[in-house]
């Protein structure tokens, strides 16, 4: 089990930050993200994209935002549980949260702050039958979190956007036997990822199926087989393949949060802006995923949030301890 002071769910920009401002406060900091990476929709989405409102930086990309956040963390060594989504809480008593992911993984805090931004990131799913079957480690995955587990495998892609042109690309030299799948003749990458991938089809490489859509997937205990069609001309393909990887995007939501006893205003929790903390004693929630009167979803707000937090946090944890605010402008980040 991991043991931490604050488990913060969400490791987007704002979730980010608090580990920096708890750090001041000597709290460790536990974060859990279904993403396999770090900067939540900053790194997912738009990693290349300017912003332009950070105080101090007239124009940063979201990429270096969330490494220079990174950096700014990294002397209060945080520690991370990427790729798992948060299954359930548990709040045993005052100060004594367990949180299980949907990987088994527990975490025990005091604290628990959600900065899931507009809330989990989950997988657009295909329709298709029994696909639940198969997660979990039986062949069907949305996200490749390690490439070398799929050395000398059979895989599948499903889509036409640039991850899945992305991982193509890189998966031909790693797979065995790798087939792109694409429902429509033209992809929505970018131009040199599809011609890359259209001559690794040239080539032998890949497999490339256009027009085409997955009809049904077998199995006994894990993926086997997957079956084809072509929407044009309704021919049928089967392939044998040991993994299926269906990357039509993320969708957000809020997830298993809706089960906590959470007050909620539709998808957003409802938070005291005194300290941002929730009906929930213990309870915080920072960034887009909450909502209160002339609520700015904005990155610097959610900074101005996650300070706010940080410091009604440690009077949660630490009653009657006086504390003295301290800048590190008078005492460095390393001695505190």
């Amino acid at each position: 089990m991991i043991n931490t002071d604050i488990i913060i769910v969400g490791a987007g920009p704002v979730g980010l930050f608090a580990i920096f401002e708890a750090g001041l406060l000597k709290m460790r900091c536990h974060l859990i993200d279904y993403l396999p990476q770090v900067g939540g929709q900053l790194s997912e989405i738009y990693p290349k994209k300017p912003i332009y409102d950070i105080p101090g930086f007239p124009s940063v990309l979201a990429q270096d935002l969330v490494d220079n956040l990174m950096k700014q963390a990294e002397p209060f060594n945080p520690t991370f549980t990427l790729g798992e989504r948060v299954e359930s809480l548990e709040k045993r008593g005052e100060k004594d949260f367990l949180l299980t992911t949907n990987l088994g993984t527990a975490i025990h805090a005091k604290v628990v702050v959600i900065a899931g931004g507009l809330g989990c990131f989950e997988p657009r799913k295909p329709e298709i039958k029994d696909l639940e079957k198969f997660e979990n480690g039986k062949g069907v995955n949305y996200m490749i979190l390690d490439p070398e587990k799929y050395r000398n495998q059979k895989m599948i892609i499903a889509g036409g956007g640039d991850s899945a042109l992305d991982w193509a690309i890189f998966l031909s030299d790693v797979c065995s036997e790798l087939t792109l799948v694409h429902r429509s003749e033209s992809f929505r990458g970018a131009p040199d990822s599809v011609n890359k991938v259209m001559k690794l089809a040239e080539e032998g490489k890949i497999k490339l199926f256009l027009n085409t859509n997955i009809l049904s997937i077998s199995g006994t205990t894990n993926l086997e087989e997957v079956e084809l069609i072509n929407a044009k001309t309704q021919e049928k393909t089967t392939l044998k393949t040991d993994h299926l990887i269906p990357l039509f995007g993320l969708s957000p939501k809020l997830g298993p949060i809706e089960n906590w006893g959470l007050n909620l205003d539709k998808n957003a929790i409802v938070v005291n802006t005194d300290d941002y903390s929730t009906n929930v004693p213990g309870i915080y929630a920072i960034g887009d995923i909450n909502t209160y009167t002339n609520k700015l979803k904005l990155i610097l707000c959610g900074f101005h949030e996650a300070a706010l937090m940080t410091h009604s946090a440690y009077k949660y944890i630490n009653p009657g301890v006086k504390y003295t605010m301290k800048y590190t402008t008078v005492q460095g980040v390393n001695e505190f």
